[in-house]
Order: C-alpha cells, then sequence, then structure tokens
C-alpha cells in the first residue's frame, strides 16, 4: 500500500520494509540498493467541461459499475475542504474496483491523513491511524496494475501505496508535484480534478519531523461516489 509512517531520515531497514508508503528521492537514495524507488503512473489532465452528475450510494458495490464503462470520479470530504477525484477505471479495472468498494463501505471514513511530505505527497486509507494497517475489499493484498501511459508527471496524481511489489490494500496517497522516481512502481488509478486548493492546505499541515505525521489530526471524512453515464472519455 503507499506511504505509511516510516520514520524519517532515521529510518531503519526494517522499518522501511514494513512501512507502505513512497519513499522521497532522498530516502530512496539512501536505501539503495536495499530498496528500490517506488513506482507511479502518469498524471492526466481532466478533459475540458467535463461533468459528473448523479450519486452511487448503494453499500453493496461490486464489479457491476465497472461494466457500466461510465465515467467514474468521487469526491473526498476532508477537514480543510473537498478534492474530486477522476479514476482511471478502465484502465486498472481491479484497483478502482478494491478503491470504490471500500469508499462505499464507509471504510474510508474518518481516516486521518497520517503521513504528510511538503513537495512529495500526503497519504491516508489506514483506519488504524500508524500507517501500517489496511485491508483490500479481498481480505489480502492484491497484484499492481502498472500503465505505461499513467506516470506521475504532476500535482494531484493518485496512487495506491505499497511495501514492495504485489503488496496494494487500502491505503493511498496525492502527490504535491511530479515524483518520477514512482513511476510504474505504484499503481496509479486517479487524478485530482477540482480542489487543488483543499489540496495546498493540506501540504499546509505542520508535521512532526520524525515520521511527518500532521501535528493536528486532519481526516478523510468520508466518500460520495459519482457516475456520468454521458461521460466521454478523455
Amino acid at each position: 500500500m503507499l506511504p505509511q509512517a516510516t520514520g524519517g531520515h532515521g529510518t531503519n531497514h526494517q522499518a522501511a520494509n514494513n512501512a507502505q508508503c513512497p519513499l522521497s528521492p532522498s530516502l530512496t537514495r539512501q536505501l539503495q540498493p536495499a530498496f528500490s524507488p517506488l513506482h507511479t503512473d502518469c498524471f492526466l489532465q481532466p478533459a475540458a467541461g467535463r461533468k459528473h452528475h448523479g450519486t452511487i450510494s448503494d453499500k453493496n458495490l461490486s464489479t457491476d459499475i465497472l461494466a457500466l464503462k461510465v465515467n467514474i470520479s468521487v469526491t473526498l470530504k476532508t477537514d480543510v475542504g473537498d478534492i474530486k477525484i477522476e479514476l482511471h477505471c478502465e484502465l486498472v479495472p481491479k484497483t478502482c474496483e478494491n478503491f470504490l468498494a471500500l469508499c462505499a463501505s464507509g471504510y474510508y471514513d474518518g481516516c486521518i491523513f497520517h503521513r504528510n511530505m511538503k513537495g512529495f505527497m500526503v497519504q491516508t486509507g489506514d483506519p488504524t491511524g500508524n500507517g501500517k494497517g489496511g485491508n483490500s475489499i479481498w481480505g489480502k493484498k492484491f497484484p499492481d496494475e502498472f500503465k505505461e501511459e499513467l506516470k506521475h508527471a504532476a500535482r494531484g496524481v493518485v496512487s495506491m501505496a505499497n511495501s514492495g511489489p504485489n503488496s496494494n490494500g487500502s491505503q493511498f496517497f496525492i502527490s504535491y508535484d511530479a515524483q518520477p522516481h514512482l513511476d510504474l512502481k505504484y499503481t496509479i488509478f486517479g487524478r485530482v480534478i477540482d480542489g487543488m486548493d483543499a489540496l495546498d492546505e493540506l501540504e499546509k499541515l505542520p508535521v512532526n519531523p520524525k515520521n511527518y505525521k500532521p501535528l493536528t489530526d486532519t481526516r478523510l471524512l468520508s466518500v460520495v461516489i459519482h457516475a456520468n453515464p454521458l461521460a466521454t472519455a478523455s
């Protein structure tokens, strides 16, 4: 899964191995060759004028929603504002199925942003809040879904956090800037299309320099799922 609390620059190999999170470029250099760089997918620009209508409230979300081939987005309701994310369901269907089902079940409601590194990324999706928890809808880790056309090329790329290859669960992160060293190491499944101001507020939060946890708990309160059957894929 994506970034979990790893402890900062003094993190030892065991702690870094247990944590689920992407490594910053500086940490990546320090840990090589024992640890490979994190991977990401490419950030796609939102289609001009694209809108999303309708809300899915069914808690029994299944692969049926993906079979509809509709444009799907979600709104993260946070303590600092709303962040709207468009999902790459056709490119990474298994990852999106897991994410949407967790959202629909309320699994993410109340999760804190437990790791926040200015200029790098912010991470959430762990109900335990310590960066080492969280499960997929299948109750086990699931495989990566890397796509060459998806890159960590801009601010607002949304990817799964992990602790190594094929170890995705529930944690995810949002990039604060382009992070090419994460490409093809972390599964990219979405991009922020609205709410960059809220992302700005997250980046400003003061953190503990040892583990990058915000000094004040800031939460993902709930998630609203949207589907627009009339939207055209970009």
